[in-house]
């Protein structure tokens, strides 16, 4: 399989941790969107990471979905997305908010930073999204703050660090105690380790 996408990306990153906890080989491209678009192209019209290419040439894109078919191939024991209600519906609700606020948190970056008139309205109101959904998360931490490792642990765990890096000073850390402490653990394990880039903003 082929993974394409830089790490810095946390729907790039969360798919190339499910795939080291898996044990799936893989060869990963990390080509940008900006810089590398003529490369991704071909494989994916929207120009959008993460992009699998699996080993008899199907593209996967999106993670959500990348990450069900690699449940899939993992099978029902090893999947890291719970199989039984009603853990898979909550699982499945904190990696939507973990991967939401990652969404807004690269919406705000735009506009900051690449559009030459920002919207205080649109500003304010991803900075609301990204706060609202942080703090929905730490009040309900059955689904990600388990000893088992799981989708939406991952997806809680690299959507903070890439706030963090992208933005930093937008949240306040201290006031989400169990997040930090959930990111801080899941960062010391060896995939997450292996499976990192610092946050390069794009031209």
């Amino acid at each position: 399989m082929i993974l394409i996408g830089q790490y810095d990306s946390p729907f790039v990153r969360r798919v190339g941790i499910a795939l080291t906890l898996y044990g799936m080989p893989f060869e990963h491209r990390p080509w940008s969107v900006f810089g590398d678009a003529e490369k991704i192209r071909p494989y994916n019209p929207l120009l959008r990471v993460p992009t699998l290419v699996l080993d008899d040439g199907a593209v996967l894109i999106e993670s959500h979905s990348i990450l069900d078919h690699l449940d899939r191939l993992a099978g029902p024991e090893r999947a890291l997305f719970p199989q039984d209600e009603p853990a898979r519906r909550h699982a499945l609700k904190a990696a939507a908010l973990a991967t939401g606020v990652a969404e807004k948190a690269v919406a705000l970056f735009y506009e900051l930073h690449l559009h030459a008139q920002t919207s205080p309205v649109w500003v304010e109101r991803c900075r609301t999204q990204v706060a609202d959904a942080l703090a929905a998360l730490e009040a309900d931490g059955r689904a990600w703050a388990g000893p088992a490792i799981g989708h939406a642990g991952i997806a809680v765990a690299v959507a903070l660090r890439f706030v963090t890096e992208a933005h930093p000073g937008l949240v306040d850390m201290t006031r989400l105690p169990r997040l930090a402490a959930h990111a801080a653990s899941m960062e010391a394990l060896p995939a997450f380790r292996a499976i990192v880039q610092p946050f390069h903003p794009p031209a």
